[in-house]
């Protein structure tokens, strides 16, 4: 490989000499390789384990809907209201007791009584202990008739984006993404985005799998939003000396590397590429940008360029060879040449 190198670029200071600023080229090479994946792989699991939780039993929450039966006292039916009438549509109310805006439901005889935050069996209980005051040993069943205290936003690349609730199965990233008729083609399974209490949580489903990390650890929590990105966003931009100068787009796995980038564009150009000279240009629009070089001109090379993995909007570029630059100034000048002739030649 050759040394390390620098680029000139101009200054965004017309003031400042084009030659003072330099963007250094770094060769690609096993070691190179190596730290960016080490690098990758710490900050893919960090940012997984921050969001790690165990499931817990359901909380009764304001707007759950709850069914009360108090066995053996059938007037207290009368209650619920008119349950003949079947819901045949998802906007139909929901026969039960309402968990009002305070956190409390309503039961005859025993008036208000508080019950969110609390477990299903803890609510039960409650009631029961308040109806004794009433009735004589009284068999009371409570259970959740619908769920509607929390939500979770899933949008992007899914096939029913939407509200989800949250109900006693527990909300994992797994769970979220099923309830939401699994990823469409065009998902983007390495770059989910979780949005919660106004910070944003990138997530590597692919990368988590491979390390032998579980989905199912991250819980989710009522009002999060999960986004699921598409690969057309995520695109790399392939030109120079290329059969087919294009966007190569990721796998379903978010992977793409250098070398499934220019299978994608149709490999080098053979009569015009100079395989040594093969660019990687990363951060084009920051502040510091990187620029990668390859030395293909060894089949050697192609090790190095499957395992070289590129991010959304990298741009590799294919430099020319120099009988290629040097046909291209000639066809420049050529205009000019045959021009000036032209006017001699009249002129005598």
């Amino acid at each position: 490989m050759s040394a390390p190198a620098t680029l000139p670029v101009s200054s965004a200071d017309s003031r400042a000499p084009a030659d003072q600023i330099q963007i250094p080229i770094s060769d690609i090479n096993l070691s190179l390789i190596k730290q960016m994946h080490e690098s990758a792989a710490d900050d893919g699991a960090q940012e997984a384990k921050e969001l790690f939780d165990k499931p817990g039993a359901y909380r009764l929450g304001a707007g759950d809907v709850l069914q009360i039966t108090v066995w053996d006292h059938p007037e207290l039916a009368a209650a619920l209201g008119t349950q003949t009438q079947t819901n045949t549509r998802p906007s139909d109310p929901v026969p039960g007791f309402i968990v009002d805006s305070e956190g409390d439901v309503q039961f005859p005889y025993v008036g208000n009584v508080p019950v969110a935050g609390l477990r299903v069996e803890d609510a039960q209980a409650k009631l029961t202990q308040r109806l004794s005051q009433v009735f004589v040993k009284p068999q009371v069943t409570l259970r959740v008739a619908s769920f509607r205290a929390r939500q979770v936003y899933v949008d992007g690349e899914v096939h029913t984006p939407g509200a989800q609730p949250i109900n006693d199965i527990p909300m994992t990233l797994y769970e979220a993404i099923n309830r939401a008729g699994g990823f469409n083609p065009t998902a983007d399974q390495s770059r989910i985005l979780l949005v919660r209490d106004g910070a944003s949580y990138p997530l590597n489903l692919s990368q988590m799998l491979e390390r032998g990390i579980n989905p199912a650890n991250v819980v989710l929590k009522g009002g999060d939003m999960l986004r699921v990105m598409s690969r057309d966003d995520n695109g790399v931009f392939v030109m120079g000396e290329v059969n087919r100068p294009a966007t190569a787009l990721p796998m379903k796995s978010g992977r793409l590397t250098l070398s499934d980038a220019l299978s994608q564009a149709g490999s080098l150009n053979t009569s015009s590429a100079d395989a040594a000279q093969v660019y990687v240009i990363r951060g084009s629009f920051d502040k510091t940008p990187k620029v990668f070089r390859l030395d293909a001109s060894s089949p050697i090379s192609m090790i190095l360029a499957n395992q070289f993995e590129l991010q959304p909007k990298d741009v590799v570029y294919v430099d020319g060879n120099g009988l290629v630059r040097f046909s291209r100034v000639l066809n420049l000048l050529l205009p000019a040449i045959n021009a000036g002739l032209t006017a001699a030649i009249v002129t005598k």
